[in-house]
C-alpha cells in the first residue's frame, strides 16, 4: 500500500509537466498566427505596382458594310482620319464614325495618320441592297405636284432642316446602344423606291412604325434638339435631334412635340407623339437618321446592338 501511494505523486507530477508543455506549444502557434495574419494586413497595404500602360496603334475597321451602314471605326488616339475629303474627329476613346448613303458603291477609303506619323489606308466593302418599290396611293395631291408657292415653301423648309443636320458638335452620345422610338409594325423600309399616288418618288429617307395616333415617342438616343418644328408642309410636326459628330435622328408627322430647341434629352425621354401630319396616309412615326447630309438606315443601328 505504502508502495502505490508514493507512486500517485509522481504520476500527477508528469500530467502537470505534460499540460504545460501542451499549452507552451499552443501559445507559441497562436503567436505565429497571429504575426502571419499581421504580415498578410501589412502586405495588403502596401500600394500594388500599376501595370504599364499599352501603347494600342491596331486601326479597326469592319470588313464591309452595306449600304445605309453608320460604321463604326477605331484608331489611335491622337490619329488623323479623311474619309471621302472629310475629316473624321476621334473620340476620347478613338471611336471614328461615318455614313454610307443608299446607292452608295465601293470599296471605301479610310486615311490614317498616327500621332507619330505613320500612314496607313483601310478599304471596305460595300455589300449593295434591293430596293422594293412601295406604291403609297391616296396623299393629298398637292403634296405630289404642288404649285409654284408651296414648292417654294418646301424648299425653304427642307432647307433649314438640311443646315440644321450639318452641326457638328464633339459629343459621343453616338456612341451608346440605339433604342427603339416606340414598338410597332414596321410600315416602311428605309431605302425602298416609292411611288406617291402613281407618280415615281425618292427612295424612302428612313423608317416607318405604325403606330396610334397619339403614341408617345421616346428619343432612342441622348442628344441635343436641333430643329422642332409642328407644321412643315411635306414632313408635317418634325423633330431633329443631334448625336454628336454628325450623327442625328428625324421624327416626321408628329402630331405633338414635347421639347424645344436646345433642349439636351436622354435615351428613352418623351419627346412626342405620333401623328399624321404632313405627306401621310395615317397615324405612324418616320424615324430617319443622317450622318451631316447622308441618309442612313436606323434598322442597321439598330442591329447594330445585337452584334455587341
Amino acid at each position: 500500500m505504502k508502495a502505490a501511494g508514493s507512486a500517485e505523486p509522481a504520476r500527477l507530477h508528469r500530467r502537470i509537466l505534460q499540460y504545460k508543455t501542451l499549452i507552451a506549444a499552443m501559445l507559441g502557434t497562436a503567436i505565429a498566427l497571429a504575426g502571419a495574419v499581421a504580415g498578410a494586413q501589412e502586405s495588403a497595404t502596401e500600394p500594388v505596382p500599376s501595370l504599364p500602360q499599352v501603347d494600342d496603334q491596331r486601326i479597326v475597321f469592319p470588313a464591309a458594310v452595306s449600304q445605309g451602314a453608320l460604321v463604326f471605326g477605331k484608331v489611335p488616339a491622337g490619329s488623323e482620319v479623311d474619309y471621302a475629303g472629310r475629316k473624321l474627329r476621334p473620340t476620347g476613346y478613338g471611336t471614328v464614325v461615318f455614313g454610307v448613303g443608299r446607292d452608295q458603291t465601293g470599296p471605301l477609303a479610310v486615311e490614317v495618320v498616327r500621332a507619330d506619323g505613320s500612314r496607313a489606308q483601310t478599304t471596305i466593302l460595300v455589300t449593295p441592297r434591293d430596293w422594293p418599290l412601295e406604291r403609297i396611293d391616296g396623299v393629298p395631291p398637292k403634296t405630289v405636284d404642288p404649285p409654284p408657292d408651296i414648292a417654294a415653301r418646301i424648299e425653304r423648309e427642307q432647307a433649314e432642316v438640311v443646315a440644321a443636320r450639318l452641326r457638328d458638335d464633339d459629343r459621343a452620345d453616338f456612341a451608346q446602344a440605339f433604342a427603339w422610338p416606340l414598338q410597332g409594325r414596321i410600315s416602311g423600309r428605309f431605302g425602298n423606291a416609292r411611288s406617291y399616288n402613281g407618280k415615281p418618288g425618292s427612295g424612302h429617307s428612313g423608317m416607318d412604325i405604325a403606330a396610334p395616333a397619339g403614341t408617345a415617342v421616346k428619343a432612342p438616343a441622348a442628344g441635343i434638339v436641333t430643329f422642332a418644328a409642328p407644321a412643315l408642309y411635306l414632313t408635317g410636326g418634325t423633330l431633329l435631334i443631334d448625336h454628336g459628330h454628325g450623327v442625328s435622328s428625324n421624327f416626321l408627322h408628329l402630331s405633338r412635340i414635347d421639347v424645344k430647341i436646345g433642349d439636351r434629352v436622354e435615351q428613352g425621354q418623351v419627346i412626342a407623339a405620333v401623328g399624321a401630319t404632313g405627306r401621310a396616309t395615317g397615324p405612324h412615326l418616320h424615324w430617319g437618321m443622317n450622318w451631316f447630309d447622308v441618309r442612313v438606315d436606323p434598322l442597321l443601328v439598330l442591329e447594330r446592338n445585337e452584334q455587341r
